[in-house]
């Protein structure tokens, strides 16, 4: 499956497409692990997990707040009762996915420079990682509300096996992260991590803890350092807690994900371990030339202009 090269932009009147890999040069953002999703990270591999029942519950609450707020504005029964049908469904939605086994994630192992995706069958891929596409995809949408945009990053594999069906040789995922550049930096997270090192990305996300609520007290213990309390309380505490209900999101999140799943596979198990330095993996010739192509870009755009 052909896509533009790393670095093209697609711009349209709503929509906008930035192509990221393959080759995965950088992309001038800082790594941020905007929606938790790095489960495990040593000096070997990271662990990428894509379930996001803690977002689904925001959205589903904030949205309750708002057929809640409309109803005790206009005390129209439609109102209500058309609210409990469009919020009712997702609850569902979300009830099942408790009962159901949280999806293994995807491995990028930066000595052997290789992905193991796997697969609902019990199979998995392993991928060169130079081959993997990422896109962050922007869509606008314009009415009597206001301009709404929506994005996600997108990351995809192809199956190496040349024989596989059509309906087995592509799979990806999407992160509902915002497009642009929040999924820039969200796929910085593995980019830098592979092309860089462990230090270069974010920390796993604190999931030892397992559900307990006291996570999220200090973490507005930790927002309060930069921002203050006042403005914590009131972004943190106040929107956090009553518009997205943030503490039952993430305790929610958290519970289902201690311990986040392992990839079990004997042969994977021992893909996974530890390889001499001289066995590494190496960058491509092209890849080289790609990202100091690149990265001469990046230092043009950052340097001061002269006005003499």
């Amino acid at each position: 499956m052909s896509t533009p090269p790393a670095g093209t932009t697609k711009k349209r009147i709503f929509s906008r497409n930035d192509y990221l890999a393959p080759l995965p040069i950088p992309t001038g953002r800082k790594p941020s692990d905007v929606l938790n999703t790095i489960w495990r990270k040593n000096e070997v591999f990271l662990d990428i997990g894509n379930y996001s029942i803690g977002s689904a519950v925001m959205v589903i609450w904030s949205m309750a707040m708002l057929f809640a707020l409309m109803y005790y504005i206009t005390s129209n029964s439609l109102i209500l009762g058309g609210g409990l049908i469009i919020v009712g469904i997702p609850i569902m939605f979300v009830i099942q996915g408790l009962f159901r086994e949280v999806p293994l994630p995807v491995r990028f192992n930066r000595q052997r420079r290789e992905v193991c995706v796997p697969q609902a069958d019990g199979e998995y891929w392993i991928v060169p990682w130079e081959s993997v596409t990422a896109a962050a995809t922007q869509h606008s949408s314009v009415s009597q509300a206001g301009k709404a945009t929506m994005g996600l990053l997108i990351i995809g594999f192809e199956n190496p096996d040349p024989q596989a069906k059509d309906d087995n040789k592509h799979f990806s995922l999407g992160f509902n992260c915002g497009g642009g550049t929040s999924a820039m930096a969200l796929w910085e997270c593995m980019r830098s991590y592979m092309e860089i090192g462990p230090d270069a990305a974010p920390e796993a996300a604190a999931l030892n803890s397992g559900g307990s609520l006291r996570y999220y007290i200090d973490y507005m213990s930790d927002k309060a350092k930069t921002r203050g309390w006042i403005l914590t309380i009131l972004w943190e505490g106040v929107v956090g807690v009553f518009i997205f209900n943030a503490p039952l999101a993430t305790y929610l999140q958290r519970k289902k994900l201690y311990p986040p799943p392992d990839l079990t596979y004997p042969a994977i198990i021992e893909w996974s371990k530890p390889l001499p330095p001289e066995q590494w993996a190496k960058r491509s010739p092209e890849l080289e030339a790609a990202i100091a192509k690149r990265e001469a870009e990046l230092a043009a755009q950052t340097q001061p202009v002269d006005e003499t």
